[in-house]
C-alpha cells in the first residue's frame, strides 16, 4: 500500500468562497440600506434644526461607509489568505 500526499488539500475551498461571498454581499446590502436611511434622517434633522438627531444621522452615515469599506477590504483579505493557503 502506497501513501501519497494530498495535492488537493484545499478541496472544500469552493464552498468556503461561496459562503464568504454571500456573507459579504449581505453586509454590503445592509451597509447601503443603513447609509440611505441615516442620510435621510440626517437631512430631515438638519432641515428641522434638531442637532442631536442630526449628529446621530451623521454618525450612522460614517459607520455605514466604514462598514462598506471594511467589507470590501475583507474580500481582498480573504482572497489573499486563500492564495497563501494554496501555496503552503
Amino acid at each position: 500500500m502506497n501513501v501519497f500526499p494530498d495535492f488537493d488539500s484545499l478541496g472544500g475551498i469552493g464552498d468556503l468562497k461561496t459562503a464568504i461571498g454571500a456573507m459579504l454581499t449581505i453586509i454590503l446590502i445592509v451597509a447601503v440600506l443603513m447609509l440611505i436611511i441615516c442620510a435621510i434622517i440626517w437631512a430631515i434633522a438638519s432641515s428641522t434644526g434638531n442637532p442631536g438627531l442630526s449628529s446621530k444621522g451623521r454618525t450612522g452615515v460614517l459607520v455605514a461607509v466604514g462598514a462598506a469599506a471594511l467589507a470590501g477590504a475583507g474580500v481582498a483579505w480573504i482572497n489573499w489568505l486563500i492564495g497563501v493557503g494554496g501555496q503552503l
